[in-house]
């Protein structure tokens, strides 16, 4: 669902809430990483905000897209955090989220709420604090670190706010006071209409009613925003792959999938939750649509789940690779 220059609001979080920094010489190790990766792979980062056992990040995949960014980042820095307090084992919770954003809509709400976390955390006791802490990318929109931080694209952001430097810095400064009242955002973090609507059920069920909206846990905008999405992802995979199985040959290698894990196609298709169960269908989908080129809503049908389900599958097998 990455491509190049694509907007994403990415969430890491420490394993079972664990921190992912204790000290400053973390914190600076995390941030140092994160801004030389930032212009050497053409991946820009409007807004971030280092936490205690999580980090926020806005940012534009480079030409590389962003897995290979993140994979680099978390690597690298979980590896040396290990070596430095003397630990062993996973450090972050299931690699990251990451979430498609829809820039119209969303780009300066992304970046206040990013920036509002250190506040909101209380880790700095009011705005005037947050204006000069070094672990969020407010600080650098304020001018106090843009020495510190030259990876940041202060100008871009700001161009949001005002055509002058000052009058742009002013009115953001504005819109991040304006802001503190709203307290936490969840709507900004993907999937409210699933959320609202009572899940993916009710949201296909508008769908064959024509009423044209559409949601997904990792995209954030409105209906036809996130429908294009997944409309161009779904071309993308049908481009990349050639469709070169009969409907017997699928059934053949489904078959064979489940007696080699020791299931019942029955299992499969009754929208069995076992894990051996569970594990076997989200290999299935993976073969079928990126490598044989079947359509999600074909690829559904056969494993006995829905589309939804399908799309989920793939997205957490690609922040998986």
């Amino acid at each position: 669902m990455d491509s190049p220059g694509t907007l994403h609001h990415v969430i890491i979080r420490g394993i079972e809430k664990k921190p992912i920094v204790k000290d400053d010489t973390d914190r600076a190790d995390f941030v140092d990483r994160m801004g030389k990766l930032a212009p050497e792979s053409k991946s820009p980062i409007y807004a971030w905000a280092l936490m205690t056992n999580h980090a926020h990040i806005l940012m534009r995949s480079g030409p590389k897209g962003l897995p290979g960014f993140m994979r680099r980042l978390l690597t690298g820095y979980a590896s040396a955090f290990n070596r430095r307090h003397r630990r062993h084992g996973h450090l972050f919770q299931n690699r990251y989220k990451s979430i498609i954003c829809d820039e119209e809509s969303y780009f300066m709400e992304l970046v206040r709420y990013i920036h509002l976390n250190p506040l909101r955390a209380h880790l700095v006791k009011d705005l005037a604090s947050l204006d000069k802490y070094r672990w969020c990318g407010h600080a650098g929109l304020m001018g106090a670190k843009a020495k510190m931080h030259p990876w940041q694209p202060i100008d871009d952001v700001l161009s949001w706010f005002g055509k002058s430097e000052g009058a742009a810095r002013r009115a953001y400064r504005n819109f991040m006071k304006e802001g503190i009242p709203m307290g936490r955002r969840p709507e900004l973090v993907g999937g409210g209409l699933v959320r609202s609507q009572g899940g993916w059920s009710q949201v296909m069920s508008m769908r064959k009613r024509k009423v044209r909206e559409l949601s997904d846990e990792r995209i954030l905008g409105p209906g036809d925003f996130v429908e294009r999405i997944i409309e161009d992802a779904e071309r993308s995979f049908q481009r990349s792959f050639r469709n070169n199985l009969s409907v017997n040959d699928l059934e053949t290698l489904i078959l064979k999938s489940c007696k080699k894990s020791g299931i019942h196609i029955n299992e499969l298709r009754s929208g069995g939750r076992r894990q051996k169960v569970s594990g076997v269908r989200s290999r299935l989908a993976v073969d079928l649509v990126r490598h044989h080129g079947i359509s999600l809503a074909e690829t559904a049908r056969h494993l006995g789940v829905s589309t939804p389900a399908i799309w989920n599958l793939l997205m957490r097998k690609g922040d998986e690779s």
